[in-house]
């Protein structure tokens, strides 16, 4: 028998014969090497890894209970650990492991660990770490008034507490307003004390959150690592930062991610294609990315998966159609799944190759789903990834532009089937690496792209991964949501709670994907209004009912270019928040309670959130309706539609109609905007309109926008962009706006800005107006050329010509200049 076969045997007798542990014993010594403390206990080793200032690795090592790799912590941190300033203490009853922001004291007896910050209890192990034969896990408690959020993919409520909810990924097709188990389970929670714990197992198990006993949170998995992350923060912004900093920064995706895509289940040929981009063309619909089904390697739904190149009787040239769209600024993807059929092209060439997740005999393990008669790549194995990169390479190197990997839960996976883990050199079973499986292959498709094209940025979208996946890139969405009221309700609440997990491209298919007996405008576009707000705009669904606006009503069309041209004019305000989330973590979408903390209600609330710091977005779930009950935050806000200014802390009553939902902006903010085009490729930010919400309550403020060539895979570290900072000043009838640009050339880089400054809110006359000491004057409209300003009754919009030396723009009124 092959030895690689004979692994699992031995490793199933060796777990039987093991002991089983009821707590890791009692301490007997302890080191430090570097930045871990190892401490020896009669049971086995519990090494203290602190991964940055704020967070730790936890890890129970003891003989007999078998280890797997670490699939949520960044693999650099090992590569290039980071210089963390660390103390330990020991006293007769346990020792301290000091961290700038957080510390880990280990009683000695029994070993078990409590976090502390600034010097107070943060959290516990209550009983900490056990393990049996066919389970283990880490038990901790929990405070009375507690919220705990998190745990991936769930329609739940943001808070889980007294919820027992399955670790393992599955598919939840048509899923509407209760789902405890869905394609993306992450074993993380946030707490609303301010720390998060990440439970580095990629095994099948349960997370219980307070539902078995009240004052408990337990993890428990039938095998895998036994380790966890700790990690604390100042503040939310600061917790994710430090979350990400361990588990991997979401790499810049290129800007045209952030355009409009066609989509579906799915365009039948290369004829069928080539109209419906010719449609958006026609309609003067912006779009930047058609995405293929299934059919690209296949007539029929059941039977060619697997076969992973095209079908040439249905697409007879795909290399001169994606070329044609390119030239067009068209990116084009295709989709991948991980399962081969037996009837399929390529199945003879996988079973000969060994690539294949195996059964206990060392075949390949076949099995049969809706598809057919299959078996299920290995990502796992070295082997079979360079053998399932091969149709990924010849679709770059046709000119495709991204990943679209579907079906990576994996939808069907058998618990006796086994992978090899080449690099460790064992094998595991299905549940033993379940949850990691979506992950590594995103890893696959993310190291080989940027190996075999290292200026591009990988695009790679799959509904399945693990904690840190968003380091490979990853752009999840929600998977087959029914097309239904029903389906739209529950999205804000599943990007959220992604996003606080570092997931933050987590989007959903706009309008709905399964089911539907007949078209529903309403619905339709409530659902594309929505999309505007969120991270990623692409509308699909099964092809009964067109997901592209192109093939509606003309009503329907208008306005949905309406919204798709808005979203284009907000590009470089959503492209600066895709470049913050690079660099910290923090969401595109954040939750109300970024606002508050100490208000608990807020951490239930998924009727609205906060797009970036400047937009508070409440869409609209529910047919029929003309007004919408808001409680908005705190402090000063302006509808973004009509410019009315509210004072938030309340319930405010907003109107909505087919072409609105509610949308406000923060007083104080500033959002960059430019002209809607066809597509990215003819993006420019060299005429800039800047939007800034002036109000009297607030003296001073603050924005940024980050520009670079949006599509050079290294523009961060060779600092090949620019930075615009604007900050306001304001004080009785004088506001003061100043502009500076940082940063160094790059492809496109604009020498001078048309620059179109718009000052919402702006009441009283105006006395005077400079810019870098020169007057500028009144007019009835705006110039072509030169610098000029118009003012009605609020709005006063200035057109400037900058250089983009440091600037100053003053604007002097004879009363007060805005509204209090």
């Amino acid at each position: 028998m092959n030895p690689r076969f004979f692994a699992p045997l031995v490793l199933s007798a060796l777990l039987l014969a093991a002991d089983a542990s009821a707590d890791f014993g009692h301490y007997e010594s302890h080191a430090q090497s570097g930045n871990t403390l190892t401490i020896q206990s009669d049971r086995g080793e519990l090494h203290l890894t602190a991964v940055n200032e704020a967070a730790f690795e936890v890890h129970y090592v003891e003989p007999g209970v078998r280890q797997l790799p670490s699939f949520a912590l960044d693999a650099e941190l090992d590569q290039n650990p980071p210089a963390v300033r660390t103390v330990i203490s020991e006293s007769a009853s346990d020792i301290a492991f000091a961290l700038p922001g957080l510390t880990a004291v280990v009683s000695k007896s029994p070993v078990r660990i409590e976090f502390l910050r600034d010097g107070q209890p943060l959290f516990a192990e209550e009983h900490g770490y056990y393990a049996y034969d066919t389970v283990r896990g880490f038990r901790f408690a929990l405070d009375d008034e507690e919220k705990i959020l998190g745990a991936g993919q769930r329609v739940v409520g943001m808070d889980r507490r007294g919820k027992r909810l399955p670790l393992y990924n599955r598919a939840s097709y048509g899923y509407e307003t209760d789902a405890e188990q869905m394609y993306y389970s992450v074993p993380a929670i946030l707490s609303s004390d301010g720390y998060m714990i990440v439970f580095d197992n990629s095994a099948s198990g349960w997370l219980d959150v307070g539902s078995t006993e009240p004052d408990v949170l337990g993890f428990e998995a039938v095998g895998g690592r036994t380790a966890y992350l700790a990690v604390a923060g100042d503040s939310y912004p600061d917790l994710l930062d430090n979350y990400t900093a361990a588990t991997g920064r979401q790499p810049l995706p290129p800007r045209w991610a952030l355009g409009n895509y066609a989509s579906r289940f799915g365009y039948r040929n290369e004829e069928e294609t080539r109209d419906v981009v010719r449609r958006f063309q026609r309609e003067g619909i912006p779009l930047d990315a058609v995405i293929l089904d299934l059919y690209w390697f296949g007539p029929d739904i059941q039977g060619h998966m697997g076969n992973l190149d095209w079908d040439r009787e249905a697409w007879p040239n795909p290399e001169g159609m994606i070329g044609d769209f390119r030239a067009d600024g068209i990116q084009t993807i295709a989709i991948t799944e991980p399962f081969v059929l037996s009837t399929s092209k390529r199945w003879t060439d996988a079973v000969d190759n060994k690539v294949l997740a195996k059964n206990a005999t060392g075949a390949p393990r076949r099995f049969d789903f809706y598809f057919g008669n299959t078996g299920l790549v290995d990502v796992f194995d070295e082997r079979a990834r360079d053998w399932f990169w091969q149709p990924y390479q010849m679709l770059f190197e046709q000119g495709a532009a991204g990943t679209w990997g579907d079906l990576g839960e994996p939808e069907v996976h058998p618990s006796d089937a086994l992978h090899y883990l080449s690099d460790i050199d064992a094998w595991a079973t299905a549940d033993e690496i379940h949850n990691a499986y979506g992950h590594r292959w995103a890893q696959m498709v993310y190291e080989k792209q940027i190996e075999a094209y290292p200026d591009v940025r990988p695009l790679i979208m799959m509904r399945s991964g693990f904690a840190g996946t968003q380091r490979y890139g990853i752009v999840p969405w929600t998977g087959d949501v029914s097309r239904s009221w029903g389906g739209l309700k529950p999205q804000v609440e599943l990007s959220l709670s992604m996003g606080l997990l570092g997931l933050a491209w987590t989007h959903s298919d706009l309008g709905g994907f399964a089911g539907g007996e007949r078209f529903d405008r309403e619905l339709y576009l409530r659902w594309l209004l929505y999309g505007v707000f969120q991270p990623v705009y692409r509308p699909h669904a099964q092809e009964h009912i067109a997901p592209e606006p192109v093939f509606h009503d003309r009503k329907t069309r208008r306005l949905a270019r309406e919204f798709i041209e808005l979203r284009y004019r907000l590009l470089p305000y959503l492209y600066t928040l895709a470049w913050e989330n690079s660099r910290t973590g923090l969401p595109l979408m954040r939750p109300l309670f970024f606002e508050d903390p100490d208000n608990l209600d807020l951490y239930d609330r998924a009727d609205a959130y906060l797009f970036g710091n400047a937009f508070f977005v409440h869409p609209v779930t529910d047919p029929g309706l003309r007004n919408v009950d808001v409680e908005l935050p705190k402090g000063v806000w302006f509808d973004f539609w009509s410019g009315e200014r509210i004072e938030g802390g309340g319930t405010h009553g907003a109107r909505v109609s087919l072409s609105s939902i509610p949308v406000f902006v923060r007083a104080g903010s500033f959002v960059p905007m430019v002209d809607a085009v066809q597509t990215t490729a003819d993006y420019s930010s060299e005429r800039l309109t800047l939007h800034y919400y002036a109000d009297s309550s607030v003296g001073a403020a603050s924005g940024r926008m980050f520009e670079d060539d949006g599509k050079s895979r290294n523009s961060l570290e060779t600092g090949e962009y620019e930075l615009l900072d604007f900050e306001a000043r304001q004080s009785a009838n004088n506001l003061q706006l100043s502009f500076v640009r940082s940063g160094s050339a790059y492809p496109g880089r604009p020498d001078r800005r048309e620059l179109t400054v718009v000052v919402h809110n702006w009441r009283g006359d105006i006395r005077d107006i400079r810019f870098d000491g020169r007057q500028i004057p009144v007019l009835a409209s705006l110039p072509d050329t030169g610098h000029g300003a118009i003012h009605d009754k609020t709005t006063l919009t200035i057109r400037l010509d900058w250089s983009h030396s440091d600037s100053l723009l003053t604007i002097t009124g004879n009363t007060g200049g805005t509204e209090r």
